[in-house]
Protein backbone atom coordinates (compact mmCIF):
# COMPACT_ATOMS: atom_id res chain seq x y z
CA UNK A 1 0.00 0.00 0.00
CA UNK A 2 1.31 3.46 -0.90
CA UNK A 3 1.68 5.41 2.35
CA UNK A 4 1.52 9.08 3.25
CA UNK A 5 4.46 10.46 5.19
CA UNK A 6 2.52 10.19 8.46
CA UNK A 7 1.65 6.54 7.79
CA UNK A 8 5.20 5.72 6.76
CA UNK A 9 6.71 7.13 9.97
CA UNK A 10 4.12 5.47 12.21
CA UNK A 11 4.75 2.16 10.46
CA UNK A 12 8.41 2.33 11.44
CA UNK A 13 7.49 2.50 15.12
CA UNK A 14 4.81 -0.19 15.39
CA UNK A 15 4.63 -3.92 14.83
CA UNK A 16 1.08 -3.54 13.53
CA UNK A 17 0.31 -3.00 9.88
CA UNK A 18 -0.71 0.60 9.29
CA UNK A 19 -3.63 0.22 6.91
CA UNK A 20 -5.97 3.19 7.10
CA UNK A 21 -6.87 6.47 8.74
CA UNK A 22 -8.67 6.08 12.05
CA UNK A 23 -6.81 2.92 12.99
CA UNK A 24 -5.36 2.83 16.53
CA UNK A 25 -1.73 1.71 16.69
CA UNK A 26 0.70 1.30 19.55
CA UNK A 27 3.98 3.06 18.72
CA UNK A 28 7.38 3.26 20.33
CA UNK A 29 8.44 6.88 20.71
CA UNK A 30 11.79 8.44 19.90
CA UNK A 31 11.51 11.18 22.51
CA UNK A 32 9.19 12.62 25.16
CA UNK A 33 9.08 16.35 25.97
CA UNK A 34 7.66 18.56 28.71
CA UNK A 35 8.25 22.11 29.92
CA UNK A 36 8.03 24.14 33.12
CA UNK A 37 4.25 24.46 32.89
CA UNK A 38 3.38 20.91 31.84
CA UNK A 39 6.14 18.80 33.39
CA UNK A 40 4.92 19.08 37.02
CA UNK A 41 1.51 17.72 35.97
CA UNK A 42 3.17 14.87 34.10
CA UNK A 43 5.43 14.13 37.08
CA UNK A 44 2.40 13.96 39.38
CA UNK A 45 0.71 11.48 37.03
CA UNK A 46 3.98 9.55 36.61
CA UNK A 47 4.17 9.02 40.37
CA UNK A 48 0.45 8.33 40.60
CA UNK A 49 0.75 5.39 38.21
CA UNK A 50 3.49 3.91 40.36
CA UNK A 51 6.35 4.41 37.89
CA UNK A 52 9.80 4.57 39.44
CA UNK A 53 11.99 5.30 36.41
CA UNK A 54 11.74 6.78 32.95
CA UNK A 55 12.01 4.48 29.95
CA UNK A 56 15.25 6.11 28.77
CA UNK A 57 17.00 8.97 30.56
CA UNK A 58 18.51 10.08 27.22
CA UNK A 59 15.13 10.40 25.50
CA UNK A 60 13.15 12.46 28.00
CA UNK A 61 13.59 16.20 27.39
CA UNK A 62 12.62 18.75 30.05
CA UNK A 63 12.93 22.39 28.96
CA UNK A 64 12.22 25.23 31.41
CA UNK A 65 11.35 27.84 28.80
CA UNK A 66 7.94 29.39 29.43
CA UNK A 67 8.78 31.53 32.47
CA UNK A 68 12.55 31.62 32.24
CA UNK A 69 14.04 33.29 34.17
CA UNK A 70 11.38 32.43 36.74
CA UNK A 71 9.09 35.39 37.19
CA UNK A 72 7.49 34.63 40.57
CA UNK A 73 7.24 32.10 43.40
CA UNK A 74 4.80 29.83 41.58
CA UNK A 75 6.95 29.56 38.47
CA UNK A 76 10.05 29.00 40.60
CA UNK A 77 8.30 26.14 42.38
CA UNK A 78 7.24 24.61 39.05
CA UNK A 79 10.87 24.56 37.94
CA UNK A 80 12.03 23.24 41.30
CA UNK A 81 9.68 20.24 41.06
CA UNK A 82 10.94 19.47 37.56
CA UNK A 83 14.60 19.96 38.45
CA UNK A 84 14.35 17.53 41.36
CA UNK A 85 12.64 14.96 39.14
CA UNK A 86 15.35 15.32 36.50
CA UNK A 87 18.05 14.80 39.13
CA UNK A 88 16.25 11.80 40.62
CA UNK A 89 15.77 10.15 37.23
CA UNK A 90 19.23 11.02 35.92
CA UNK A 91 17.70 12.79 32.91
CA UNK A 92 20.42 14.02 30.58
CA UNK A 93 18.49 16.62 28.64
CA UNK A 94 17.28 18.98 31.34
CA UNK A 95 17.53 22.64 30.31
CA UNK A 96 17.31 25.60 32.64
CA UNK A 97 18.99 28.98 32.94
CA UNK A 98 21.89 29.80 30.64
CA UNK A 99 21.60 26.67 28.47
CA UNK A 100 17.83 26.89 28.11
CA UNK A 101 16.04 28.12 25.02
CA UNK A 102 12.52 27.96 23.65
CA UNK A 103 11.96 24.21 23.42
CA UNK A 104 10.83 23.95 19.81
CA UNK A 105 13.81 25.94 18.57
CA UNK A 106 16.23 24.30 20.99
CA UNK A 107 15.62 20.62 20.23
CA UNK A 108 16.18 20.77 16.44
CA UNK A 109 19.23 22.94 17.04
CA UNK A 110 20.65 20.34 19.44
CA UNK A 111 19.99 17.47 17.02
CA UNK A 112 17.53 15.87 19.43
CA UNK A 113 14.76 15.46 16.84
CA UNK A 114 15.06 14.40 13.22
CA UNK A 115 13.65 12.56 10.20
CA UNK A 116 11.56 9.47 10.92
CA UNK A 117 11.25 10.16 14.65
CA UNK A 118 8.05 10.03 16.67
CA UNK A 119 8.13 12.80 19.26
CA UNK A 120 5.36 13.41 21.79
CA UNK A 121 5.33 16.47 23.96
CA UNK A 122 3.20 18.10 26.61
CA UNK A 123 2.98 21.23 24.50
CA UNK A 124 0.72 21.79 21.52
CA UNK A 125 3.50 23.19 19.34
CA UNK A 126 5.47 19.95 19.49
CA UNK A 127 4.29 19.60 15.88
CA UNK A 128 7.18 21.96 14.97
CA UNK A 129 9.52 19.01 14.44
CA UNK A 130 7.63 17.97 11.34
CA UNK A 131 9.80 20.61 9.71
CA UNK A 132 12.69 18.14 9.91
CA UNK A 133 10.61 15.11 8.90
CA UNK A 134 9.48 13.88 12.33
CA UNK A 135 5.95 12.82 13.28
CA UNK A 136 5.61 15.12 16.28
CA UNK A 137 2.48 15.91 18.22
CA UNK A 138 1.26 17.44 21.46
CA UNK A 139 -0.47 15.44 24.17
CA UNK A 140 -1.89 15.97 27.62
CA UNK A 141 0.38 15.60 30.63
CA UNK A 142 -1.16 12.27 31.68
CA UNK A 143 -0.38 10.71 28.29
CA UNK A 144 3.10 12.17 28.51
CA UNK A 145 3.58 10.57 31.91
CA UNK A 146 2.71 7.20 30.40
CA UNK A 147 5.14 7.77 27.53
CA UNK A 148 7.91 8.78 29.94
CA UNK A 149 7.42 5.53 31.84
CA UNK A 150 6.78 3.13 28.96
CA UNK A 151 8.51 4.62 25.93
CA UNK A 152 5.42 4.05 23.84
CA UNK A 153 1.95 5.43 23.31
CA UNK A 154 -1.15 4.81 21.23
CA UNK A 155 -1.93 6.99 18.25
CA UNK A 156 -4.86 7.17 15.90
CA UNK A 157 -3.56 7.11 12.34
CA UNK A 158 -4.51 10.51 10.94
CA UNK A 159 -5.87 11.15 7.50
CA UNK A 160 -3.68 13.57 5.56
CA UNK A 161 -4.27 16.86 3.79
CA UNK A 162 -1.65 17.61 1.15
CA UNK A 163 -0.83 21.30 0.70
CA UNK A 164 1.16 22.05 -2.46
CA UNK A 165 2.82 25.44 -2.91
CA UNK A 166 4.02 26.53 -6.33
CA UNK A 167 5.38 29.74 -7.79
CA UNK A 168 8.27 32.06 -7.06
CA UNK A 169 8.83 33.27 -3.50
CA UNK A 170 8.20 37.05 -3.38
CA UNK A 171 10.21 39.58 -1.39
CA UNK A 172 9.17 39.89 2.27
CA UNK A 173 7.22 36.60 2.18
CA UNK A 174 8.20 33.42 4.03
CA UNK A 175 6.94 30.33 5.79
CA UNK A 176 4.76 32.28 8.23
CA UNK A 177 2.81 33.75 5.34
CA UNK A 178 2.41 30.35 3.68
CA UNK A 179 0.86 28.96 6.85
CA UNK A 180 -1.36 31.93 7.66
CA UNK A 181 -2.73 31.75 4.14
CA UNK A 182 -3.59 28.08 4.60
CA UNK A 183 -5.21 28.66 8.01
CA UNK A 184 -7.16 31.55 6.54
CA UNK A 185 -8.56 29.20 3.91
CA UNK A 186 -9.39 26.09 5.96
CA UNK A 187 -9.96 27.63 9.42
CA UNK A 188 -8.67 26.77 12.86
CA UNK A 189 -10.41 23.39 12.78
CA UNK A 190 -9.94 22.60 9.10
CA UNK A 191 -7.33 19.94 9.82
CA UNK A 192 -8.70 18.61 13.09
CA UNK A 193 -6.74 15.44 14.01
CA UNK A 194 -5.30 15.33 10.52
CA UNK A 195 -1.74 15.46 9.30
CA UNK A 196 -0.86 18.24 6.86
CA UNK A 197 1.82 17.26 4.37
CA UNK A 198 3.55 20.18 2.65
CA UNK A 199 5.20 19.94 -0.76
CA UNK A 200 5.74 21.71 -4.06
CA UNK A 201 8.43 23.89 -5.65
CA UNK A 202 7.91 26.81 -3.26
CA UNK A 203 8.28 24.50 -0.26
CA UNK A 204 11.46 23.03 -1.72
CA UNK A 205 12.80 26.58 -2.07
CA UNK A 206 12.26 27.33 1.63
CA UNK A 207 15.08 26.75 4.06
CA UNK A 208 14.54 24.40 7.01
CA UNK A 209 13.86 27.28 9.40
CA UNK A 210 10.93 28.34 7.20
CA UNK A 211 9.63 24.78 7.21
CA UNK A 212 9.87 24.62 11.01
CA UNK A 213 7.77 27.80 11.16
CA UNK A 214 5.07 26.23 8.99
CA UNK A 215 5.03 22.94 10.92
CA UNK A 216 4.86 24.87 14.19
CA UNK A 217 1.48 26.32 13.28
CA UNK A 218 -0.12 23.09 12.05
CA UNK A 219 -1.91 23.00 15.41
CA UNK A 220 -3.43 26.41 14.62
CA UNK A 221 -5.36 24.63 11.85
CA UNK A 222 -6.31 21.86 14.30
CA UNK A 223 -3.68 19.53 12.87
CA UNK A 224 -2.25 16.50 14.61
CA UNK A 225 1.05 16.95 12.77
CA UNK A 226 2.61 19.10 10.06
CA UNK A 227 5.02 17.14 7.90
CA UNK A 228 7.77 17.83 5.40
CA UNK A 229 9.72 15.26 3.45
CA UNK A 230 13.33 14.99 4.53
CA UNK A 231 15.42 16.14 1.55
CA UNK A 232 18.96 17.36 0.93
CA UNK A 233 18.29 20.56 2.87
CA UNK A 234 17.02 18.57 5.85
CA UNK A 235 20.03 16.27 5.82
CA UNK A 236 22.40 19.26 5.62
CA UNK A 237 20.57 21.06 8.43
CA UNK A 238 20.73 18.00 10.67
CA UNK A 239 24.44 17.51 9.91
CA UNK A 240 25.08 21.12 10.92
CA UNK A 241 23.09 20.65 14.13
CA UNK A 242 24.65 17.64 15.85
CA UNK A 243 22.71 14.96 13.94
CA UNK A 244 24.93 13.60 11.17
CA UNK A 245 23.68 10.79 8.97
CA UNK A 246 20.03 11.87 8.91
CA UNK A 247 18.01 10.00 6.31
CA UNK A 248 15.77 11.16 3.53
CA UNK A 249 12.15 10.14 3.87
CA UNK A 250 9.08 11.05 1.81
CA UNK A 251 5.56 9.87 1.10
CA UNK A 252 5.12 7.09 -1.43
CA UNK A 253 4.02 8.02 -4.96
CA UNK A 254 0.32 7.34 -5.26
CA UNK A 255 -0.44 7.78 -1.55
CA UNK A 256 -4.07 8.62 -0.82
CA UNK A 257 -4.98 12.03 0.62
CA UNK A 258 -8.25 13.14 2.16
CA UNK A 259 -7.95 16.57 0.58
CA UNK A 260 -5.50 18.39 -1.65
CA UNK A 261 -4.89 22.13 -1.52
CA UNK A 262 -2.95 24.20 -4.04
CA UNK A 263 -1.41 27.64 -3.56
CA UNK A 264 0.49 29.80 -6.03
CA UNK A 265 2.74 32.14 -4.04
CA UNK A 266 3.83 34.26 -7.02
CA UNK A 267 2.86 37.86 -6.35
CA UNK A 268 1.74 37.03 -2.82
CA UNK A 269 2.18 39.72 -0.18
CA UNK A 270 2.78 39.23 3.55
CA UNK A 271 -0.22 37.95 5.48
CA UNK A 272 -1.40 39.22 8.87
CA UNK A 273 -3.76 37.37 11.22
CA UNK A 274 -6.17 39.79 12.90
CA UNK A 275 -7.88 39.34 16.29
CA UNK A 276 -8.93 37.02 17.69
CA UNK A 277 -8.13 33.95 15.54
CA UNK A 278 -5.17 32.91 13.38
CA UNK A 279 -7.71 32.27 10.60
CA UNK A 280 -8.82 35.91 10.47
CA UNK A 281 -6.24 36.79 7.84
CA UNK A 282 -5.69 39.76 5.55
CA UNK A 283 -2.89 40.91 3.27
CA UNK A 284 -0.80 43.49 5.10
CA UNK A 285 -1.81 46.17 2.57
CA UNK A 286 -5.40 45.66 3.68
CA UNK A 287 -4.65 47.02 7.14
CA UNK A 288 -4.42 50.79 7.31
CA UNK A 289 -3.62 53.18 10.14
CA UNK A 290 -3.82 50.67 12.99
CA UNK A 291 -1.49 52.00 15.71
CA UNK A 292 0.54 49.48 17.71
CA UNK A 293 1.78 49.71 21.27
CA UNK A 294 3.99 46.64 21.22
CA UNK A 295 5.95 44.57 18.71
CA UNK A 296 7.41 41.15 19.56
CA UNK A 297 9.95 39.30 17.43
CA UNK A 298 10.61 35.87 18.88
CA UNK A 299 8.89 32.64 20.02
CA UNK A 300 9.05 29.03 18.82
CA UNK A 301 7.49 30.22 15.57
CA UNK A 302 9.80 33.01 14.47
CA UNK A 303 12.64 33.43 16.95
CA UNK A 304 15.37 31.82 14.85
CA UNK A 305 18.45 33.50 13.39
CA UNK A 306 16.73 34.05 10.03
CA UNK A 307 14.02 35.99 11.89
CA UNK A 308 16.60 38.04 13.77
CA UNK A 309 18.25 38.91 10.44
CA UNK A 310 14.91 39.78 8.86
CA UNK A 311 14.04 42.18 11.68
CA UNK A 312 17.52 43.73 11.56
CA UNK A 313 17.24 44.21 7.79
CA UNK A 314 14.26 46.50 8.36
CA UNK A 315 15.45 48.20 11.55
CA UNK A 316 18.97 49.05 10.38
CA UNK A 317 19.39 52.82 10.28
CA UNK A 318 15.82 53.37 11.48
CA UNK A 319 14.16 54.12 14.82
CA UNK A 320 11.26 52.45 16.58
CA UNK A 321 8.30 54.84 16.66
CA UNK A 322 7.76 56.83 19.82
CA UNK A 323 5.62 55.03 22.42
CA UNK A 324 6.11 51.60 20.77
CA UNK A 325 7.79 48.80 22.73
CA UNK A 326 9.74 46.58 20.34
CA UNK A 327 10.85 43.42 22.11
CA UNK A 328 13.39 41.08 20.49
CA UNK A 329 13.75 37.57 21.97
CA UNK A 330 16.22 35.24 20.24
CA UNK A 331 14.87 31.73 20.82
CA UNK A 332 18.01 29.97 22.08
CA UNK A 333 21.37 30.91 23.64
CA UNK A 334 23.19 30.03 20.42
CA UNK A 335 20.84 32.20 18.35
CA UNK A 336 21.31 34.99 20.91
CA UNK A 337 25.09 34.66 20.65
CA UNK A 338 25.06 34.49 16.87
CA UNK A 339 22.85 37.57 16.61
CA UNK A 340 25.22 39.43 18.92
CA UNK A 341 28.30 38.34 16.95
CA UNK A 342 26.70 39.43 13.66
CA UNK A 343 26.11 42.90 15.08
CA UNK A 344 22.34 42.55 15.09
CA UNK A 345 22.08 43.67 18.72
CA UNK A 346 23.75 46.96 17.81
CA UNK A 347 21.11 47.44 15.12
CA UNK A 348 18.29 46.57 17.54
CA UNK A 349 19.49 48.75 20.41
CA UNK A 350 20.36 51.69 18.13
CA UNK A 351 16.78 51.46 16.83
CA UNK A 352 15.41 51.57 20.36
CA UNK A 353 14.45 47.91 20.79
CA UNK A 354 14.53 45.87 23.98
CA UNK A 355 16.64 42.71 23.59
CA UNK A 356 15.72 39.99 26.07
CA UNK A 357 16.81 36.45 26.96
CA UNK A 358 15.68 33.26 25.21
CA UNK A 359 12.20 32.73 26.64
CA UNK A 360 8.60 32.18 25.58
CA UNK A 361 7.83 35.27 27.64
CA UNK A 362 5.02 37.38 26.19
CA UNK A 363 3.80 34.81 23.66
CA UNK A 364 1.59 33.09 26.22
CA UNK A 365 1.04 36.17 28.37
CA UNK A 366 3.78 34.92 30.67
CA UNK A 367 6.08 37.87 31.26
CA UNK A 368 8.45 40.35 29.56
CA UNK A 369 5.78 42.06 27.49
CA UNK A 370 2.24 41.85 28.84
CA UNK A 371 -0.47 43.92 27.17
CA UNK A 372 -2.70 46.29 29.12
CA UNK A 373 -6.33 47.15 28.53
CA UNK A 374 -6.94 48.40 24.99
CA UNK A 375 -3.36 47.90 23.81
CA UNK A 376 -2.53 46.45 20.39
CA UNK A 377 0.47 44.27 19.51
CA UNK A 378 1.82 42.74 16.35
CA UNK A 379 3.97 39.69 16.98
CA UNK A 380 5.77 36.87 15.22
CA UNK A 381 4.14 34.45 17.66
CA UNK A 382 1.55 31.80 16.80
CA UNK A 383 -1.70 32.66 18.60
CA UNK A 384 -3.83 35.74 18.94
CA UNK A 385 -6.76 34.50 21.02
CA UNK A 386 -8.43 37.00 23.31
CA UNK A 387 -6.25 37.46 26.38
CA UNK A 388 -3.34 35.50 24.90
CA UNK A 389 -0.73 38.20 25.59
CA UNK A 390 -2.31 39.84 28.59
CA UNK A 391 -5.51 41.82 28.95
CA UNK A 392 -8.76 40.43 27.57
CA UNK A 393 -9.28 43.92 26.18
CA UNK A 394 -6.05 43.88 24.17
CA UNK A 395 -5.54 42.87 20.54
CA UNK A 396 -2.81 40.68 19.02
CA UNK A 397 -1.97 40.56 15.32
CA UNK A 398 0.35 37.90 13.88
CA UNK A 399 2.93 38.42 11.14
CA UNK A 400 6.37 37.54 9.89
CA UNK A 401 9.49 39.30 11.25
CA UNK A 402 9.78 41.77 8.34
CA UNK A 403 6.25 43.05 8.90
CA UNK A 404 6.64 43.16 12.68
CA UNK A 405 9.81 45.24 12.39
CA UNK A 406 8.29 47.54 9.78
CA UNK A 407 5.30 48.09 12.06
CA UNK A 408 7.64 48.99 14.93
CA UNK A 409 9.18 51.73 12.78
CA UNK A 410 5.91 52.97 11.29
CA UNK A 411 4.03 52.91 14.60
CA UNK A 412 1.14 51.32 12.72
CA UNK A 413 0.74 47.88 11.14
CA UNK A 414 2.70 48.11 7.91
CA UNK A 415 4.71 46.07 5.44
CA UNK A 416 8.32 46.89 4.53
CA UNK A 417 7.21 48.40 1.21
CA UNK A 418 5.13 50.94 3.11
CA UNK A 419 8.10 52.46 4.94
Amino acid sequence: MAQTLAQKILQRHTSEEVREAGQIVQCKVSAVLANDITAPLAIKSFRGMGADKVFDKEKVYLVMDHFTPQKDIDSANQVMVTRRFAEEMGITHYYEGGDCGVEHALLPEQGLVGPGDIVVGADSHTCTYGGVGAFATGMGSTDIAGAMALGETWLKVPSTIRATYAGTLPRWVGGKDFMLRLIGEIGVDGALYKAIEFDGPAIEALDVEGRLTIANMAIEAGGKAGLFASDDKTVAYCAAHKRPGAEKIAADPGASYERELFFDVSGMEPVVACPHLPSNTKPVSGLKDLPVNQVVVGSCTNGRISDMRAAAEILKGRKVAKNVRCIILPATPSIWKQAMQEGLFDIFTDAGCIVGPPTCGPCLGGHMGILGDGERAIATTNRNFKGRMGSLKAEVYLSNAWVAAASAVAGVIAGPDQL
